[in-house]
């Protein structure tokens, strides 16, 4: 039954809000602490069946939410975007380490290193 956690966490993160407490009190045992549906169910004095259709809906709720809104595709594509801007920046300052490019093209590489959240080059 469980979905991919790294999935299921990203969702999780961005959309944990609109899920009743329950929801978010389940699904935070199951996909992050690891509990099994029959420790939550015992924990929780309700049947293993009712902690996985409470999982199950707010799994739902939570893609749902996705395909509607696009937030965890979106940030994923920024992500990508910024990994490959700073190897890019990288690049730059290896022409600049071969004397291919100026100190000026360095300084800004390394601006956009920062920016990235990137280690900037000596």
């Amino acid at each position: 039954m469980k979905s991919d956690p790294l999935d299921m966490a990203y969702l999780f993160d961005f959309y944990a809000d609109i899920l009743t407490d329950k929801q978010r009190d389940y699904f935070d045992l199951y996909y992050q602490q690891d509990l099994s549906l029959s420790e939550i169910s015992e924990g929780e004095g309700i049947t293993r069946q009712g902690v996985r259709d409470v999982i199950s809906r707010a799994e739902s709720t939570l893609r749902h939410m996705e395909a509607q809104l696009g937030f965890v595709a979106r940030y994923s594509r920024v992500q990508e975007s910024l990994d490959t801007i700073a190897r890019l920046s990288g690049e730059l300052i290896a022409l600049c380490d071969r004397g291919l490019a100026s100190d000026e093209v360095r300084f800004r590489a390394n601006e956009i290193r920062r920016l990235t959240g990137t280690k900037p080059a000596e």
